[in-house]
């Protein structure tokens, strides 16, 4: 697999996806230390949503983060583009969807809130996916993304550059299902916007009331944002 950049072509980041349904849910437990049930749940509780209220579970994968949503009471839908991913969840009892996060099969101002867990940065160009999000958002509704970030403290940034990022396709080899995958993923997080830059993103995009949260030394973070005219 290529290097990792920004312009990854959607169809290939698919089929990618697709090699690596098997075994995702625990590879990603093991790359993450556990953290990544942890950094669901704080998801979960800046997301906060409420019975009555739908939510988007945008490149949702195996629907974990959607059963983990699904929780608060409100209707969840998981949306992806990668069948594999899709299929992987298929035992998990939430609706599913796949979609394309550029053209969502869906409705304009259908849903309360929309989410993205780890997803945004294989979304190219980003404040595309950002604007369709937009779209399908009620007028007050919520946008709330986990995703990876930038330390923001230097020495931090540098051990997770050089010493995290490039022993992740080592950690992860013996448990995945498609190990160039993962060298992939690993130069994704290390490309990735840090979090002012993502923010000033989401803001031109339409949204407005932006703001994040550092999550584990900032090496995940939260964004959270309003549709105006609530």
């Amino acid at each position: 697999m290529s290097r990792a950049g920004l312009d990854k072509n959607p169809h290939d980041i698919a089929e990618m996806f697709d090699g690596v349904a098997k075994g995702y849910d625990r590879t990603n437990s093991v790359m993450t230390l556990g953290f990544d049930r942890r950094w669901r749940e704080q998801t979960r509780r800046v997301l906060d949503a409420a019975p009555g209220e739908a939510v988007l579970d945008l490149a949702a994968g195996t629907a974990v983060s959607t059963v983990e949503y699904a929780r608060s009471g409100a209707w969840c839908l998981a949306a992806d583009f990668s069948l594999g991913m899709l299929r992987g969840g298929a035992s998990r009892d939430v609706p599913k969807v796949a979609a394309d996060a550029f053209h969502l099969p869906l409705r304009d101002n259908s849903f309360d809130a929309v989410t993205v867990t780890f997803g945004l940065r294989n979304m190219s160009p980003t404040p595309a996916a950002l604007a369709e999000m937009l779209r399908v958002t009620k007028p007050g509704g919520r946008l709330v993304i986990c995703e990876v970030a930038q330390p923001p403290f230097r020495p931090i940034r540098w051990l997770y550059h050089h010493v995290v990022l490039r022993m992740l396709p080592l950690v992860t080899k013996p448990f995945s299902s498609n190990a160039p995958a993962y060298r992939y993923l690993a130069e994704s997080m290390r490309d990735w916007h840090d979090q002012k830059t993502l923010a000033r993103m989401i803001s031109d995009a339409g949204w407005q009331d932006v703001e994040w949260l550092n999550l584990t030394l900032g090496v995940v973070a939260l964004h959270r944002a309003v549709r105006p005219g609530g």
